[in-house]
């Protein structure tokens, strides 16, 4: 049997070839709109170590272990929050990320690596629920009570942070981790966020619950009381 090769032609007709043409445009603009709204809602919040504001919390979103232990983006995002913390710029840090099976802790990991760093246990709450950005946010707000805070990660991830944070109901503020050499997963990161901003879009206008909401949970308050 002979296979069948489709094909893509052009319109014939110059009137046919411009209607393509727009068609084209309005679809590549439609595609980039998510990815507008990422920058622009999340960029005016973005700042340095030194002159981001003061906010009670600061919020650390997992970056994945590597045989238990943080990856090294992960580490550059807990340095950078170790030392708000050190700064006074924050009070407690909470820390968000997968738990989803016995054998992979985030939060325990980052919890780990901030008390060998100097900040104190019980200014550290663990968040065993964030699986994504956008859940991370939402239990911040509804699950912790998180009214305000500075958001920590990598420079190509924050405005996305940002912006679904701001969606959730935490007015943040964000700082880009330093140290992260600009080698090939650097650029895969930023390239995901790309197609991530999609999603991010579509979660900001349909604001779903978390995969897991649960109950109230007091740990924040109770660090900010101890913090005095």
């Amino acid at each position: 049997m002979r296979g069948w090769r489709a094909r893509v032609r052009m319109p014939a007709t110059v009137r046919g070839r411009r209607r393509a043409v727009r068609v084209l445009v309005g679809v590549c603009v439609v595609a980039l709109l998510p990815v507008t709204w990422v920058w622009a809602a999340g960029t005016p919040r973005v700042r340095t170590a030194r002159d981001v504001p003061s906010a009670p919390v600061a919020m650390v979103f997992g970056a994945g272990l590597w045989e238990g232990r943080p990856s090294p983006y992960l580490a550059h995002r807990l340095d950078a929050a170790a030392a708000l913390y050190r700064a006074g710029k924050v009070r407690v840090v909470l820390v968000t990320g997968d738990n989803s099976r016995d054998d992979y802790d985030e939060p325990e990991a980052m919890r780990a690596y901030l008390t060998a760093r100097g900040v104190p246990g019980d200014r550290i709450v663990s968040d065993f629920a964030g699986f994504d950005t956008w859940d991370s946010c939402v239990r911040a707000q509804r699950v912790f009570g998180v009214k305000r805070a500075v958001l920590v990660s990598q420079g190509f991830h924050i405005r996305r942070a940002l912006a679904l944070c701001e969606a959730a109901g935490i007015e943040a503020y964000g700082v880009g981790a330093s140290g992260d050499a600009h080698d090939v997963t650097w650029y895969a990161g930023g390239a995901r966020e790309v197609f991530a901003a999609g999603k991010a879009a579509l979660d900001a206008l349909v604001r779903p619950g978390p995969r897991f909401l649960g109950p109230h949970e007091p740990g924040v308050e109770r660090a900010l009381a101890d913090a005095g």
